[in-house]
């Protein structure tokens, strides 16, 4: 809608010692996560080695309604899912949770990230015999796992050889019939952490703030290349044959992506943006009246860059939050009145006053553009634009939708030419030196190949989103 940076996936699961309602607390877990995608989700549910489930395109309260919770029924375990496409297009066969039957019992997974090699496996997998029903990475996944599971002793086993040949992004939960696995790729690219309950269940999820939805008091992160196993009587296993790598925590994160309020690899998301703000005031001061920040993300480093220039910190704009992401307008007059019903500057904040503005990031310009527009016809005398995180002038290869080199506006034009394109007064982006420290103390490295080209592991030569719905013609000439 906005031509800004889209969110990713959410995971969640959880194991009962007892039948209980676990479809609820999956269901306030994802609800947790729905900052992470918006365009399907789903819960599989797992009564006595019975695996249940209902998935769908839309937001979790409108598509998981109570009459379809209640339809789940009781069980033992759970998992559920949010998307947003990162890969395969947006269609019902892509939601997740992915439901799979074999010879020996039912699976359910669930999948944040981005596989790198997923067309390879896939097109390896289909010249077998194969047969896919969607056009996400995760099919890829699944059927990888079902392959060795037929070859293996135990399922976890099966995901520890599959491991051996996925390259990427990989935050995933499996539920067989018996077990719930959570398992992260060995460069931690994606978050994934476990908690416990007051009962003794065992939960995962993408973000602490879906442990906190349901009263669960967070014991870990899983850590990079790990397997964590919950067996059937509730006891944990650790499987550590691909950990020792050096982790890639994906520094985007902490910047945008994840809650305020979860706390990932021991750093607390909201600290970390003040941080990024603080870090942009020392980097580019300027004399001005009021700090504003675009939310949500904005929001955060704005007030950290008004406590470290001493610059008094404003609310700036009411943001409407009953617009849904698919809100789509056809046309270009259409498009600049959806910036308004979107965000309103306030006038009493911004009027005649010298406005520092921060955001997240900046990808064509366009969004920023309209934003600033707003606040000149709000009577901003001026606006000095200030950007929490370096400029784009890379893909990501790894789960974030960030687009090819010829949308990037930092691609295009250096820095005295995005600013005249979105007609700030000034402007100034976060270093990379400084957004490897917006995150104190966390238990991680970085991965900052969108604004480097420098990436953790070589990247693939191309990874269109659409590349299992290619024409036939054009899948042979590869």
């Amino acid at each position: 809608m906005f031509n800004q940076i889209k969110e990713e996936c959410g995971v969640f699961g959880i194991f009962s010692p007892n039948a209980v309602d676990v479809v609820n607390s999956c269901y306030y877990g994802l609800y947790a996560l729905q900052h992470r995608g918006q365009e399907s989700c789903g819960i599989a549910l797992n009564d006595r080695g019975v695996i249940r489930h209902y998935r769908d395109l839309g937001l979790v309260p409108d598509t998981l309604t109570a009459e379809r919770l209640e339809k789940l029924g009781k069980g033992h375990m759970a998992v559920g899912h949010v998307r947003y496409s990162t890969t395969g297009n947006l269609n019902r066969s892509n939601a997740q949770p992915l439901v799979i039957k074999h010879v020996k019992g039912p699976m359910a997974l669930v999948h944040n990230g981005n596989v790198t090699n997923a067309y390879e496996l896939r097109r390896e997998f289909e010249l077998k015999g194969a047969i896919f029903h969607g056009t996400s990475d995760t099919e890829a996944i699944a059927y990888l796992i079902t392959l060795n599971r037929l070859k293996t002793g135990s399922i976890e086993q099966a995901i520890e050889k599959s491991m051996e040949r996925l390259q990427g992004a990989y935050s995933i939960l499996v539920m067989s019939a018996q077990k719930l696995i959570a398992a992260r790729d060995p460069h931690g690219f994606r978050p994934l952490c476990m908690g416990k309950t007051s009962d003794g269940s065992i939960v995962f999820a993408s973000e602490s703030c879906a442990l906190d939805s349901i009263g669960a008091q967070f014991v870990r992160d899983i850590e990079p290349g790990e397997i964590v196993v919950v067996g059937k009587d509730g006891s944990l296993h650790s499987i550590k044959t691909h950990c020792g790598n050096k982790s890639s925590m994906c520094v985007f994160e902490f910047v945008y992506f994840a809650r305020p309020d979860s706390v990932i690899e021991g750093a607390c998301v909201h600290e970390a943006r003040l941080r990024a703000g603080a870090f942009l005031a020392q980097e580019y001061p300027v004399d001005a009246d009021v700090v504003i920040g675009v939310p949500n993300s904005g929001l955060d480093a704005a007030l950290g860059y008004s406590r470290e220039s001493g610059i008094p910190y404003g609310v700036g704009f009411v943001k409407n939050s009953y617009i849904g992401r698919s809100f789509i307008q056809p046309t270009q007059g259409q498009r600049e009145n959806a910036v308004k019903i979107k965000l309103n500057p306030i006038k009493s904040t911004v009027a005649g006053k010298r406005v520092v503005m921060v955001d997240d990031s900046i990808v064509r310009g366009t969004t920023s553009g309209r934003i600033v527009k707003l606040l000149r016809e709000a009577g901003a005398k001026e606006v000095h634009m200030r950007v929490s995180s370096p400029p784009f002038v890379s893909p990501c290869y790894f789960g974030t939708d960030i687009d090819s080199k010829e949308n990037l506006i930092a691609c295009q034009m250096d820095l005295e030419g995005i600013r005249r394109h979105i007609e700030v007064d000034s402007l100034g982006y976060l270093s990379v030196e400084n957004v490897k420290k917006i995150a104190k103390n966390a238990h991680c490295n970085f991965c900052t190949g969108c604004f480097t080209g420098k990436y953790p592991v070589t990247p693939p030569k191309e990874t269109p989103k659409d590349k299992f719905e290619m024409p036939l013609l054009d899948q042979k000439k590869k």
